[in-house]
């Protein structure tokens, strides 16, 4: 019982701070949240006492929300602004929506006043379709005056214009092939190259990899890399891959000798009391124990190593003012190991994760083109990483 009244409590709780939490939005004028919230609870159960509360609040809500906008649509109209015809447009979509959300759940009933909640509703639709067309027609010619200029600022805005003309009036007139334009005329175009100012030949499904920017993952709207130069391209910038110094470790081959001692277990025996007799379980049957004796292991340990280091720099470049921009240092290392070993005595007293050393045997080193190779994965990481971090423009 009292674990009734407990949950009955807590039911109560909630809905009263649900309503009053209603009641607030209402009061600081957030009167479409305070509808979401209205709508939310009369979802299920509409028609009980307990939601009474969220009716009235609803109707209110809407007559204040419904009123604001009309004000506002008859200000924006009067004012005559065409820069002013997005806000008007939403604001007529924003009626439509609000009406569309409360019709699901009519009939509302206030008890008490033995009627209906009332929600004058009004068909927008037509209102929708002007604005719309009128703002279609007012961004389109905004498009058109921002592409007059050489301002690659002006085609990006222009792009962006069309690009929400487009999801409100498809295929409006030219636009498709005015984005077209605009993204062409408004990207920055990158020459990617590289440069050895080392005393080794870099090798070229390296520089193929770095200069491979399709798999750089970048995703950046308005720069296009190139590591190739395309006809028809006024090239804005410059990233230059400089090598500065690669160095490349002998092939070392490094030996080393110890021993293993470990009391391992070896099978089971009988147990022997201080008698020399067998002790006997229960049953009577002779007890078996752990056959634990000392192993000793000579290894022979083997360490193949052999490593490469790149250092090299990524320079940004202005060719408009033919000006370094940045200059970005990396470095980067990869290390070739292969560790392998073999055994006299029983390799059991050995630590039970060097088993797999006994399974290896010596390996040919990699060249010293595959190293630099190898480095090179490291390398255009650390590449993305600076490019991520360093855009070309703000």
């Amino acid at each position: 019982m009292k674990k009734i009244t407990f949950l009955l409590s807590l039911f109560l709780l909630i809905s009263s701070c649900g309503v009053k939490q209603t009641q607030n939005l209402l009061s600081s004028g957030n009167y479409d949240q305070a509808i979401d919230n209205a709508v939310s609870n009369l979802r299920t159960n509409k028609d009980k006492k307990g939601k009474q509360d969220y009716v009235y609040l609803l109707e209110e809500a809407f007559a204040k929300a419904k009123e604001r906008d009309l004000n506002a649509i008859n200000l924006l109209a009067k004012d005559a602004n065409p820069a002013q015809l997005e806000k008007m447009y939403n604001t007529y979509l924003q009626l439509n929506s609000r009406q569309e959300k409360i019709k699901p759940l009519l009939p509302l009933k206030l008890i008490k006043e033995g009627r209906n909640a009332i929600f004058p509703f009004d068909n927008y639709n037509d209102q929708i379709i002007d604005s719309k067309n009128a703002l279609s027609a007012y961004l389109y010619t905004n498009v058109k005056k921002l592409m007059g200029t050489s301002d690659k600022m002006n085609y990006r805005k222009a792009y962006d214009d069309m690009e929400y003309l487009n999801q409100i009036t498809p295929n409006y007139k030219n636009v498709l092939q005015l984005m077209d334009e605009a993204k062409f005329k408004g990207s920055d175009y990158v020459s990617v190259y590289t440069k050895n100012e080392t005393n080794m030949i870099i090798p070229v499904r390296l520089q193929n990899d770095l200069l491979d920017f399709s798999t750089y993952g970048l995703n950046d709207k308005w720069t296009v890399y190139h590591s190739n130069k395309q006809k028809g391209i006024d090239y804005d910038y410059g990233m230059v891959i400089n090598f500065r110094h690669i160095y490349i470790s002998p092939e070392q081959i490094k030996e080393r000798e110890f021993v293993k001692d470990r009391i391992i277990k070896d099978g089971v025996k009988k147990l022997i009391d201080a008698n020399g007799k067998e002790v006997l379980d229960e049953k009577g049957k002779v007890v078996m124990v752990d056959d634990m004796r000392n192993a000793t292991v000579r290894i022979y340990e083997f360490r193949q190593f052999k490593s490469c280091q790149i250092t090299a720099k990524v320079d940004y470049i202005n060719f408009k003012s033919n000006q370094s921009l940045q200059s970005f240092p990396i470095a980067s290392e990869f290390i070739f190991e292969n560790i392998y070993a073999t055994y006299k005595g029983d390799r059991r007293a050995s630590d039970d994760n060097y088993y797999s050393y006994f399974d290896k045997r010596a390996v040919a080193f990699p060249s010293n083109e595959q190293m630099v190779y190898d480095t090179g994965e490291d390398l255009k990481a650390k590449i993305k990483d600076v490019i991520s971090r360093n855009r070309f423009r703000n």
